[in-house]
């Protein structure tokens, strides 16, 4: 081979070297150049793609109580997402009627049907079906139930809602006068404006501290009344003095507890739930 046929050759090695280092060169640099303002949109859609969940129902942060709810003790074989499946069908029929808490495990949960809102009692035919309900979902887990009496619970659900009915009440104290301005800040109790005045209010049954409340919002009503030379007054117009506030405040003590002699404390969780 010539000498000149072999240095074309080794020539031409080296310009098809050069060829190539310099489109890796301009790759690299495009990268550089677009890599973060031109992201790969089909891989950021791709990430931002998720499958369908099938979102489970919704366990009770609080376990059904004895004194308002019908309670049903399950005791599986074995711990199984079953049951939430299961128990998504009847929450769905009773909606916020029904609680379903863990137990001590993962093997034991509590059911319920809350008996009494402010609506009433709940009926029979809608005990039975819950409870058939439950029954039915227990066996198809082969599960263990503990459930009380029904009449029993019915019975003691009519006698709770009697006393229902009689504290679901609010006590209203009218400062009639004008420029009548109660202090900014959170009170116990509510604070209506009208047109003559300005009405204090207190929900009785979901107030806690029943009796410090009822006093805080007499002490505004007495204090506003006087400062600006206003006058306190029940719904019917009646002046309040000193004797009938504390009368209204007895009242008041006799139906904290009776709500107490059945295990609920005014403006508690489970009170809140009853007259809710």
């Amino acid at each position: 081979m010539s000498d000149l046929v072999l240095g074309l050759l080794v020539l031409g090695g080296v310009l098809f070297t050069c060829v190539l280092v310099y489109n890796r060169v301009q790759e690299r640099a495009a990268q550089r150049a677009f890599g973060a303002s031109q992201p790969d949109v089909l891989l950021e859609e791709a990430a931002r793609r998720r499958e369908p969940v099938l979102h489970k129902p919704a366990v009770a942060h609080a376990s059904p109580h004895p004194a308002i709810d019908y309670a049903i003790d399950i005791t599986l074989p074995r711990s199984t997402p079953a049951l939430l499946e299961g128990w998504s069908a009847i929450e769905q029929r009773f909606a916020r009627r029904v609680l379903l808490a863990p137990g001590k495990d993962e093997r034991t949960w509590r059911a319920g049907l809350q008996l009494v809102t402010r609506a009433g009692v709940v009926s029979e035919a809608e005990l039975i079906e819950f409870r058939s309900a439950v029954e039915t979902l227990g066996a198809k887990l082969g599960a263990t139930l503990s459930a009380p009496e029904m009449r029993a619970a019915l019975e003691g659900a009519r006698e709770l809602d009697k006393v229902c009915a009689d504290s679901d009440i609010q006590v209203a104290l009218h400062v009639i006068g004008q420029g009548v301005e109660p202090e900014a800040g959170e009170q116990p109790f509510q604070v209506v404006r009208r047109e003559d005045g300005v009405t204090l209010v207190l929900d009785v049954a979901v107030t806690p501290d029943l009796a410090r409340s009822y006093e805080a919002m007499a002490r505004e009503g007495r204090a506003l009344a006087a400062s600006h030379g206003a006058r306190l007054v029940d719904d019917r117009g009646n002046a309040l003095d000193e004797r009938a506030l504390a009368a209204i405040g007895a009242q008041l003590e006799a139906v904290r507890q009776a709500l107490a002699g059945h295990g609920i404390d005014t403006g508690s969780p489970l009170a809140r739930r009853l007259f809710s």
